[in-house]
């Protein structure tokens, strides 16, 4: 469906399809209206202002500790991902059978130092086969000054890219993982988004974000989906919330919907996330 002012809502048609598939990404879908945008950027504000102590005495890079798997226990993240307009969105590019393997908040104040370096998801997170795409879903107006996404057409073809970790803590990214060639910013195109807006992209495809210059905040949630056949490398058996469709395969413990907000106790780890990360993170020797 299609509003007058041409912005797309709900299900991507065939050629939307096809242009993600070329692309590697597809944007802007509007998927809340702004008084839901509003509300839910409420309710983020204040998981901030009740973490803000233990916020303030990580780095960016370690911050995911409070801003990742939040869909696990807090009722309002769970109606964003398993709300119907952005789960018709994702169907149109994954099917009838969708997961939320994981969910992250990607954060910059005014000023904020925090940049995402370029990289490739699918180069560390160990699922396969590829059947993932991420929505990236805006509560504030997202843009190149305020440190919006970017992202490189097509690189999410051929073969991955080489990568290295710096473990930089300005960067968000847990490793603070980074392509080890230069990559040609000329053909980035930024993903700007209004608030209740979200993209799709790749797992593939090379993206990142640059600091925030601007008088305005960036605040958003990235949100992985999943189909059921994919399984993900690792030694622990990972967790993943099924929020339409059927799981016929059984890779992932599943998790239930939070019946209500259960706020982290203090150096609390949602168990999804402890999962994950020994999967994902290398081991230290």
């Amino acid at each position: 469906m299609v509003k007058g002012d041409g912005m797309q809502i709900g299900g991507l048609n065939a050629e939307q399809v096809s242009q993600y598939r070329e692309r590697g990404y597809y944007y802007p879908l509007q998927v809340f209206t702004r008084e839901e945008a509003r509300s839910f950027l409420g309710d983020y504000l204040a998981h901030v202002a009740r973490n803000q102590q233990r916020l303030q005495s990580l780095s960016p890079r370690e911050q995911y500790l409070i801003m990742s798997e939040t869909h696990t226990y807090l009722s309002w993240v769970y109606r964003m991902v398993s709300h119907p307009k952005v789960l018709d969105a994702v169907e149109s590019i994954l099917g009838p059978n969708l997961m939320v393997w994981g969910t992250r908040w990607f954060s910059k104040m005014s000023g904020d130092k925090t940049f995402v370096s370029w990289h490739q998801d699918g180069t560390y997170w160990g699922l396969h086969p590829p059947h993932v795409t991420t929505a990236w879903v805006a509560l504030s107006q997202s843009d190149p000054e305020n440190g919006g996404l970017r992202v490189v057409p097509g690189s999410h073809q051929g073969n991955y890219l080489p990568q290295r970790d710096t473990y930089d803590p300005e960067n968000a990214l847990s490793r603070g993982q980074e392509i080890a060639i230069e990559v040609d910013e000329a053909q980035a195109v930024d993903l700007a988004l209004q608030p209740g807006e979200m993209s799709l992209h790749h797992i593939g495809i090379v993206h990142g974000s640059k600091a925030n210059t601007s008088d305005k905040p960036r605040i958003g949630l990235s949100i992985r989906y999943i189909t059921p056949e994919v399984v993900q490398e690792g030694s622990e058996r990972s967790m993943a919330m099924l929020v339409r469709g059927r799981d016929e395969f059984g890779h992932f413990d599943l998790i239930g919907m939070p019946q209500e907000d259960r706020p982290l106790n203090e150096h609390e780890v949602p168990e999804a996330l402890r999962r994950m990360m020994k999967n994902i993170m290398p081991q230290k020797s």
